[in-house]
């Protein structure tokens, strides 16, 4: 759950939760879906109330990497969410042999599909805002610039 910039740690997801989030005047009801196999098949479910996406990479276990991008590149495909803002956080960098920024943008082919990190109206897009922002949720650092960002695209 995130309150004032602050995430307090929970378990892994192992059902589908709703949290409310609230920065500043800002206040988001989130579905924590998770994102293990069996999870995924409810995500759908949920796309008629979804106003923007939050996809979270563990940046330390590579060996998911596949699986991950396959789910992010359908995703990015599905028409029921195309228009939705798109937020990547690459979790954990705060642990020893987490993979670097320009290895996730490479990993998950991001260099061509980011729309940049700065204040940049949607007007001015020609396609639905995604980025990749680095974080560790567990030393709370990262996340706050990265939903700042988001906020804007809602």
């Amino acid at each position: 759950m995130l309150k004032d910039n602050i995430f307090i740690q929970h378990s892994p997801t192992h059902y589908p939760t709703s949290e409310e989030l609230i920065m500043g005047n800002i206040r988001l009801t989130c579905f924590d879906l998770g994102g293990h196999k069996q999870a995924r098949r409810v995500w759908r479910d949920y796309y008629q109330v979804v106003n923007a996406i939050v996809f979270l990479i563990d940046v330390t276990d590579p060996q998911f990497f596949n699986e991950s991008k396959s789910e992010l590149d359908s995703l990015l495909l599905d028409e029921q969410v195309k228009n939705c803002p798109v937020l990547i956080l690459g979790n954990k960098i705060d642990k020893n042999g987490a993979l670097h920024e320009y290895y996730i943008r490479q990993i998950f082919s991001l260099n061509e599909i980011t729309t940049g990190k700065g204040n940049v109206p949607k007007s001015e897009l020609s396609a639905r805002p995604i980025e990749l922002f680095m974080c560790s949720i567990k030393e709370r650092e990262g996340y706050g610039e990265a939903f700042r960002w988001l906020s804007q695209y809602l």
